[in-house]
């Protein structure tokens, strides 16, 4: 009988990243026609022009006034009007987190192992679409930045790289870089139509983090999933528990009631702080449980809708009663 592996589930394997490529054909788009050269080949779901500029021509009634070429008017003395054709290969960014607040879970994996996997689903859909993947892996010991390209080599380098982050060893306290320097690093990749994902627990999401993420979410479509296990919602009942490190053990002890409340308080209110951002910005926020299957989870389909139900939302929001913008 093969021996069981002890790292099961505490680090990703490279060879595990590399098998979570999907069975499901397509990407992100919808794979629907539209007919108008203004929008390209395919619709989508998913927020954001990304178009590449085209030809000239005399301004038509209907066109969208935004695209009027002014130097061409004013030359030529008659209005004439941009044309643009939507990229080819849409550029996807994905940011996963493997630093410390990840290493931790109670079914399956560590919440770090699900978000690199669901990271490599997500990098391995983007390009069977057709399209440019790259990304930032934030580990332990800093940011690593890939280049979006449309290569498998390319891929292959980024789930390594996500792989090895999650066996990093540990820094001290406050060595870790944080979410809004790496959101930081992102924002300069992000071009009009990018689609971008951010796999963590947001545990350290503040007021930098949040406008960097605005800023981020103002040229491309932000998709956040937000990586939890069971045990944080809750404290678990009957009696007291030991919890670890790694280094030094502690003693969780459900007996009293204000502790109790203010663990579930505490998780509640950085869930919520995030989904009231992803309302306000018009994004979409997918859960990640520990536990579940993120080729499931992460379903193209699955995605469109929530990104749809996302942006009917937002449209939605100025209106009193208006639905909720997070998708699940």
């Amino acid at each position: 009988m093969a021996e069981r592996d002890p790292l099961r589930g505490v680090v990703a394997r490279l060879a595990d990243l590399v098998a979570a490529r999907p069975r499901v054909q397509g990407g992100f788009s919808g794979g629907k026609r539209v007919s108008s050269q203004l929008y390209g080949g395919h619709s989508s779901s998913f927020r954001g022009r990304g178009m590449e500029f085209d030809e000239v021509r005399v301004y038509h009634p209907g066109d969208d006034v935004r695209t009027i070429d002014w130097r061409v008017t004013a030359r030529t003395g008659k209005t004439h009007t941009k044309l643009f054709q939507e990229e080819r290969e849409r550029p996807v960014l994905v940011l996963v987190d493997a630093r410390a607040s990840m290493r931790f879970g109670t079914r399956d994996c560590f919440k770090s192992v699900l978000a690199a996997k669901a990271a490599a689903v997500l990098a391995w859909i983007g390009i069977g679409g057709g399209d440019r993947v790259g990304g930032l892996v934030l580990s332990p010991s800093g940011i690593i930045a890939l280049r979006a390209e449309r290569t498998r080599r390319r891929i292959l380098a980024f789930v390594r790289s996500i792989a090895d982050a999650t066996a990093e060893r540990l820094g001290p306290p406050g060595s870790e870089p944080t979410l809004s320097e790496a959101l930081a690093r992102l924002r300069p990749l992000v071009k009009p139509g990018t689609l971008i994902f951010l796999v963590s627990d947001f545990a350290d999401l503040d007021e930098h983090a949040a406008r960097e993420l605005g800023r981020i979410a103002l040229d491309g479509h932000v998709t956040c999933l937000f990586v939890y296990d069971r045990l944080e919602t809750q404290m678990p009942s009957g009696g007291v528990f030991p919890v670890t490190d790694g280094i030094a053990v502690a003693r969780l002890d459900d007996s009293r009631a204000a502790q109790r409340e203010g663990y579930a308080r505490r998780f509640a209110e950085r869930r919520g702080a995030l989904e009231r951002l992803c309302r306000e910005r018009g994004l979409t926020l997918m859960d990640l449980e520990t536990g579940c299957d993120p080729a499931e989870v992460l379903n193209p389909e699955r995605m469109r809708q929530a990104a749809a139900s996302a942006r009917a939302g937002a449209a939605g929001a100025i209106a009193p009663g208006a639905g909720r913008t997070v998708a699940r």
